[in-house]
């Protein structure tokens, strides 16, 4: 009779008494703090593998850049994203885009103003145009916020850089019952995935590499102890009593057995 009641107590406690790990994303993985980048230079996101990147061409006489710069047939304020890209160049697997006249452009290491650069001088060097204004922009740019915020997603953006703040912005920002001392940033590099912990209620992330979202980034925004409480996965206090009034009376069982 003892261990029979042994056995259903252990089994009313793990049922009644779940932890936080049940709602937290991804609790075991390591995290690094953001202050141990020391390489700044990666705060300019590099060209990758399967970027769609907008090239626009411009000289003093528009008609000669015209053969450099794809034709768009829509008003660019109010264009379709999938319309946008068919405009783009995609970076091969060889990260290498194919432009107009120029042939295979290698753009392995370098960001969008430096690709900007390269191809200027690739114009000016061969002849093709005099001092022509280029710019680059990736289209295909996107990241995810989960958790803790008022509006979850993948979100697409067009601008060359995003801080942390606007990103959470584009999720409408934490709710009360985010977790301002412990966002999780995954990011990967060079085909390798970490992890970062991120505190908003300091100014040290404004000068680390991690301010500035990068391509594909995600952002886990854990719950409070309070948030997670009222889940009711961590017991109330009248849950609590009530776990208390059966160990109460199952003690007294065992006791009078």
């Amino acid at each position: 009779m003892k261990f029979f009641l042994l056995h259903i107590l252990a089994l009313f406690l793990l049922v009644s008494c779940s932890s936080k790990h049940q709602i937290v994303y991804l609790k075991d993985i390591e995290k690094e703090e953001a202050n141990s980048w020391v390489d700044f230079s990666s705060i300019k996101n590099k060209i990758e593998i399967g970027d769609i990147l907008k090239i626009d061409v411009v000289s003093v006489v528009p008609e000669a850049s015209k053969p450099y710069n794809k034709r768009m047939s829509y008003n660019l304020n109010q264009y379709d994203k999938e319309l946008l890209k068919l405009d783009g160049y995609l970076v091969d697997e060889k990260l290498k885009i194919n432009f107009p006249l120029l042939g295979k452009i290698d753009v392995k290491g370098l960001n969008e103003e430096q690709l900007e650069i390269k191809i200027k001088n690739l114009l000016n060097d061969g002849n093709h145009l005099s001092n022509p204004t280029i710019t680059v922009r990736r289209i295909n740019n996107k990241f995810t916020v989960l958790g803790e915020v008022r509006n979850p997603g993948t979100f697409s953006y067009y601008e060359k850089n995003i801080n942390i703040l606007q990103a959470l912005g584009y999720a409408g920002d934490l709710t009360i019952d985010g977790k301002r001392k412990d966002i999780t940033l995954i990011r990967e590099t060079n085909n390798v995935i970490k992890a970062y912990n991120l505190e908003l209620t300091k100014s040290d992330f404004l000068t680390s590499p991690l301010y500035y979202i990068k391509n594909n980034d995600i952002l886990i925004i854990n719950p409070t102890f309070n948030k997670v409480k009222s889940a009711g996965f961590i017991g109330s206090p009248s849950s609590v009593a009530s776990i208390a009034s059966l160990l109460l009376s199952i003690t007294l069982l065992i006791t009078n057995n």
